[in-house]
């Protein structure tokens, strides 16, 4: 296939041009025009109009020489996978790898669906992105499972990070936050960040709980089915507490409340955390989008709490 989602192209045969939203095989694709409507042609009856291009970023290129970087300031973390609308078809997103770090990067994309296929491979210098990937949103449901993998290179004298892998096959609920700016490409997107380190587990501290006398371990309450997160319900004294302070004492009890309705095998929980400057919404979203038992989550039942409150659906 020739052609890119987010291509520009024009009819052969008749007087329309537009932007490929959908590639359906290697024969047919689909073209948004002004009018906001998909139409299916072929692939042949199409022609690329000269000077449009996607709007997709290019970052990757040839391993080449990169300044020194000083130790102190060197980068060692932050690879992240940024997701941009088209600029010019709304429908169709294009994934970019965003290195923030001072490495060079070197990057492979295998989508997995029934079978597998290279999608990209290239070299991204530090402080740059490159697009790796579009497709069109409407169809996240059909989309491949993404396997990503990364190698680190500076040619000074800094420890090399190990190899990273990402798996993930997307789902709605990885784009149900706002987007916000994207480091590097300075553009609004949704932002996933590839090299957050895992949760070491300690397996001797681990060993010891199992042994622990029955009155040694903590008893979980079962939680109640709404939780509000209203400071005003934590907290008598909260007129003397500064945000900052409240917001992680909301976050704490959320927390607390969401084990506790795993370790109880609750199949759903709902969380009350008002409506607002919307902070806290986007914090529980956040964390709820990473946490592996959660299902997915939505807004609760509107003609009851309006949009301040959040249903959990656990797994």
């Amino acid at each position: 296939m020739k052609y890119k989602l987010g291509d520009f192209v024009r009819f052969v045969e008749e007087k329309r041009e537009g932007y490929v939203t959908r590639i359906f095989d290697e024969e047919m694709i689909g073209v948004t025009g002004d009018d906001d409507f998909e139409i299916p042609v072929l692939a042949s009856k199409v022609t690329t109009v000269h000077g449009h291009h996607s709007s997709a970023q290019t970052g990757a290129g040839q391993a080449t020489a990169m300044p020194v970087v000083d130790a102190s300031a060197f980068k060692s973390n932050g690879v992240y996978l940024g997701v941009l609308s088209d600029a010019r078809a709304a429908s169709v997103v294009h994934f970019n790898v965003i290195n923030d770090t001072s490495y060079q990067l070197l990057i492979t994309l295998t989508t997995e669906k029934q079978q597998f296929k290279g999608e990209y491979a290239g070299i991204i210098n530090p402080g740059s992105a490159a697009a790796i990937y579009s497709a069109q949103l409407a169809d996240l449901q059909l989309w491949p499972k993404f396997n990503i993998q990364v190698l680190f290179f500076t040619a000074q004298d800094i420890k090399p990070q190990p190899p990273l892998t990402f798996s993930e096959k997307f789902k709605a609920k990885d784009f149900a936050d706002a987007k916000k700016p994207l480091p590097v490409i300075k553009q609004q997107g949704w932002l996933i960040r590839l090299d957050q380190p895992e949760v070491v587990i300690n397996a001797e501290k681990l060993k010891e709980s199992f042994f622990k006398p029955a009155a040694e371990k903590q008893q979980v309450d079962k939680p109640q089915k709404e939780v509000d997160l209203h400071i005003e319900k934590l907290r008598d004294d909260y007129q003397f507490i500064n945000s900052a302070e409240i917001l992680r004492l909301q976050l704490d009890h959320f927390k607390k409340a969401l084990d506790a309705a795993i370790v109880h095998q609750l199949p759903e929980i709902t969380f009350i955390h008002g409506a607002g400057n919307g902070i806290l919404k986007h914090e529980l979203h956040k964390q709820l989008s990473k946490h592996h038992k959660v299902q997915t989550f939505m807004d609760a039942r509107k003609e009851k709490f309006g949009y301040g409150a959040t249903k959990v659906i656990l797994k």
